[in-house]
C-alpha cells in the first residue's frame, strides 16, 4: 500500500468525463480515476478552499462523522474490478476501527474534508498507474488541462462512459512515446546543426 496525494482533477477530453489524479507521494506514479461530476465538484471545491453557504453531502458527512465522536483515520483505493475503482474509509471511534466500502471519489472528497490520508493499494497502482518520470510540471504539461467551469454544459452531458480507465492510461502512454520520438528528432536536429 502505498501513500497518495490528490494532483488535481482534469478532465478526459475525448470522453467528457472528469478524472482525479491522485499521485504516489513519491511521486513516480499517477493514477487516473474516473469519477462523476458532482464528486468532480466536491472535491474542486475543497481544493480551491471554497465553503459552501450549506453543508453539501460529503461536508455533512464529515460533520455526523465529527459529531458522533469518531474521525476518518485513512481512506483505501483497494481495487480495480471491471474498470471501477473501489475504496475503504477507516473510521476510528473508542479506540476501535471501522472500514466502509465507499466508491472512490465519495472516499477521497471525505478525506479531503477530514484530513485523512489516502492510500491505493499497491495492486491497484501497478495495474493502473501511469509512470511519470519527470516533476509536477511535467506530469501536469501531459494532462488533460480543460477546466470544468469551461465546459459547455451540452459538452457536459454527452461523457456518458465513452472512455475506460484502460483506454486513458493506454493514451498517455503512446503520447508518453510519440514525445519520447520527437525528442530524439529534436536531438538529431540539434546534433546535425552542430557539425
Amino acid at each position: 500500500m502505498r501513500e497518495m496525494t490528490v494532483y488535481g482533477v482534469s478532465f478526459d477530453l475525448v470522453g467528457k468525463q472528469p478524472i482525479v489524479l491522485l499521485k504516489t507521494s513519491d511521486g513516480d506514479k499517477v493514477l487516473p480515476v474516473w469519477i462523476g461530476h458532482p464528486e468532480a465538484a466536491s472535491i474542486l471545491m475543497k481544493l480551491q478552499g471554497q465553503e459552501p453557504p450549506r453543508p453539501q453531502t460529503h461536508d455533512l458527512l464529515a460533520d455526523v462523522i465529527a459529531q458522533l465522536d469518531a474521525e476518518v483515520v485513512k481512506v483505501t483505493v483497494t481495487e480495480l474490478r471491471e474498470s471501477t475503482f473501489y475504496a475503504s474509509i477507516t473510521l476510528r471511534r473508542n479506540g476501535d476501527e471501522i472500514d466502509v466500502d465507499s466508491r472512490t471519489s465519495d472516499a477521497i472528497a471525505l478525506a479531503l474534508r477530514a484530513g485523512a490520508k489516502i492510500y491505493a493499494a499497491d495492486e491497484v497502482i501497478e495495474e493502473s498507474g501511469v509512470v511519470f518520470e519527470g516533476d509536477g510540471a511535467e506530469i501536469e504539461a501531459r494532462m488533460p488541462a480543460t477546466s470544468l467551469a469551461d465546459l459547455d454544459p451540452e459538452d457536459f452531458r454527452r461523457f456518458l462512459d465513452t472512455v475506460s480507465a484502460e483506454e486513458f492510461a493506454q493514451t498517455l502512454e503512446e503520447d508518453e512515446l510519440a514525445e519520447g520520438d520527437e525528442d530524439e528528432d529534436d536531438e538529431e536536429e540539434d546534433e546535425e546543426e552542430e557539425t
